[in-house]
């Protein structure tokens, strides 16, 4: 089983918003999922997601693919959980 790291799209026409999910790679892209790890609204200026990167991490430890999209995310999540505040 081919297990991924990707969005998976909610909201309105024209007003999209996404949340981060694990799923198997041949479910379709709104289907059955694993796990949701977060959500991304790319309108939205600033911190625009929110994501648990313990369980991403988790996950790509296992072996699931991050979409493109997605990884790089992490590594805007792992980026800024480095940064003391």
């Amino acid at each position: 089983m081919a297990v991924r790291i990707r969005l998976k799209r909610t909201g309105t026409k024209n007003a999209p918003a996404y949340r981060i999910v694990v799923a198997d790679s041949r479910s379709p892209r709104d289907g059955k999922f694993i796990e949701e790890l977060g959500s991304y609204d790319p309108k939205q200026k600033g911190l625009n997601f929110k994501l648990k990167l313990d369980r991403a991490q988790y996950w790509v430890s296992k072996g699931a693919q991050p979409s493109e999209t997605v990884a790089s995310l992490i590594k805007k999540a792992g980026k800024a959980a480095a940064v003391p505040v």
